[in-house]
């Protein structure tokens, strides 16, 4: 995060050379494969064969690195230009996904092994901690095929925040130069300087994980079962030690832990780092009363209409409610029950809660609460101004002046992710999957959400029975979302690769 925020900051134009990307890709590459020797360790400890996966992959993965990382480095300290940034994005992500994949091709467990479009999905998935998966039998998986998983999910959770916080303000993506002075504007006392902020928001992503670990153990989850869930948890991954998620965790207060993590990661995470500094109220913030009061009245919502139905007693509706709303809201994935079964009301309150998401800054995906709290800003703007046509109505933000710049940031956001979303769905069915299916593997990939809606890649199945060319789709529009869209499609644009 630190070296992103100083190039983009340094604002200086550049010719478009790729030897300064390569270069970071290459110091990502080793980072990489240095984090595979968890797994190839916990494999071994375990006397699991698949160790070799791990043996293999890593030292595949550093030595590409290393050879990326001879690119030119001493461009660096002349900063990047606007077209390498956007480069540098998804080739980081693409590239941490694929050879994140080759555990899962070289392992001898399950729908990845020596499948390239499994494996490929299932990395990406991760990654982007989307968390829909290919892989069935999970209570029988080898731990170091799990604990892959989770990491990939972690690193994913963290490199969003970074890129949320350093890259999508300073590119000005879908009304996040909003945020701009949040991450690089030094006149803010948040820290004296962004590496401060890289590693305060890095100790507290650590610090979260380590305490949902302990919550989670101390109310009775086995000690792997737990780490694992606590690196999916506060990361708003998704994926899980069981096929039956947290509906193998029904006792001793373990859906409420998670719940109180997941909510954790949905908070912009510059507003821990405000905390820590002294400020008592940063956590209020205007993004989170809202996030906070939507969930709010959702849950009672789902709650009196779950307990009136007659289906469930009063504590099991407000925890089935509570636990499955944040989990889809937060686009965490995880499911206790499979809440298509509470009837035609409910599949269609959860499809319009996939596409909220929670606030930026945080691990969580979707379209965001700013936005929607901006399109309301300008609703509210707009209705005035018929009724008083000569009436000048200022529009703010968080007591920030809402810029015009940032307002069309956010309509076209809203419009190219809908033309997006129709099209993945229409493509989709085009593959032959009835709508339910496809409507909802749209938004639960574009959104980072995980599981979709229907008997097939509903919250009691998974992705596995899906065609291949509708995973390389789903893969392809997991990472379009996690970047927020613009970042990756500015590289299908001609006038984009012309000097």
């Amino acid at each position: 995060m630190t070296a992103l925020s100083s190039l983009l900051d340094s604002g200086e134009r550049r010719t478009f050379d790729v030897s300064p990307v390569l270069h970071l890709i290459g110091l990502l590459m080793i980072a990489v494969g240095s984090l595979m020797t968890l797994p190839l360790l916990v494999d071994i400890f375990a006397g699991n064969s698949d160790w070799v996966a791990f043996a293999l992959s890593s030292p595949l993965c550093i030595f590409i690195g290393l050879l990326f990382r001879r690119a030119s480095p001493e461009d660096l300290a002349r900063g990047m230009s606007v077209r390498q940034s956007f480069l540098l994005t998804p080739l980081a992500w693409l590239t941490a996904v694929t050879f994140g994949a080759l555990p899962f091709f070289m392992t001898d467990f399950g729908e990845t092994s020596g499948n390239i479009t499994n494996a490929f999905f299932e990395s990406m998935s991760g990654l982007t901690t989307t968390g829909a998966t290919v892989v069935t039998n999970l209570d029988s998986a080898p731990p170091g095929f799990l604990l892959w998983r989770a990491l990939l999910q972690w690193v994913g959770g963290i490199g969003i925040i970074a890129t949320a916080i350093a890259v999508l303000p300073a590119l000005g993506i879908g009304g996040m130069q909003l945020f701009r002075t949040e991450s690089s504007d030094r006149s803010e006392k948040v820290m004296p300087r962004v590496r401060h902020i890289a590693s305060a928001v890095g100790s507290v992503y650590i610090v979260l994980t380590a305490l949902a670990a302990i919550a989670y153990w101390l109310a009775a989850m086995a000690p792997f079962d737990a780490i694992v869930h606590a690196l999916t948890t506060v990361a708003t991954g998704g994926f899980s030690t069981s096929d039956r998620s947290f509906g193998a965790w029904s006792d001793n207060g373990i859906q409420w832990i998670a719940i109180l993590f997941m909510l954790s990661g949905s908070v912009p995470f510059v507003l821990y780092v405000r905390l820590i500094a002294g400020d008592r109220k940063s956590l209020w913030d205007t993004q989170v009363k809202t996030f906070l009061g939507f969930l709010a009245v959702t849950i009672v919502c789902a709650t009196l209409y779950l307990f009136l139905s007659g289906r469930f007693g009063l504590w099991d509706a407000l925890r089935l409610s509570a636990f499955n709303i944040v989990s889809v809201v937060t686009t965490t994935g995880y499911a206790t029950t499979d809440y298509t079964l509470w009837g035609g009301a409910a599949v269609g309150v959860f499809f319009g809660l996939a596409f909220v998401g929670g606030c930026t800054g945080s691990t969580t995906g979707g379209i965001k609460i700013f936005r929607f709290e901006v399109l309301w800003k300008l609703l509210q703007s707009h209705f005035r101004s018929l009724l008083y046509p000569r009436g000048v109505f200022p529009r703010s933000y968080a007591g920030r002046p809402l810029g015009e710049d940032v307002a069309v940031s956010v309509i076209v956001f809203f419009a190219i992710f809908f033309v997006c979303y129709s099209m993945v769905t229409i493509a989709l069915m085009a593959m032959g999957l009835d709508f339910l299916t496809s409507a909802s593997g749209a938004v639960s990939a574009l959104a980072n959400v995980g599981p979709g809606l229907g008997d097939q890649i509903g919250p009691a199945g998974n992705f596995s029975g899906l065609p291949a060319a509708a995973k390389w789709l789903l893969s392809f529009s997991m990472l379009l979302g996690r970047l927020e869209l613009f970042t990756v499609l500015m590289l299908f644009l001609p006038s984009f690769w012309k000097k």
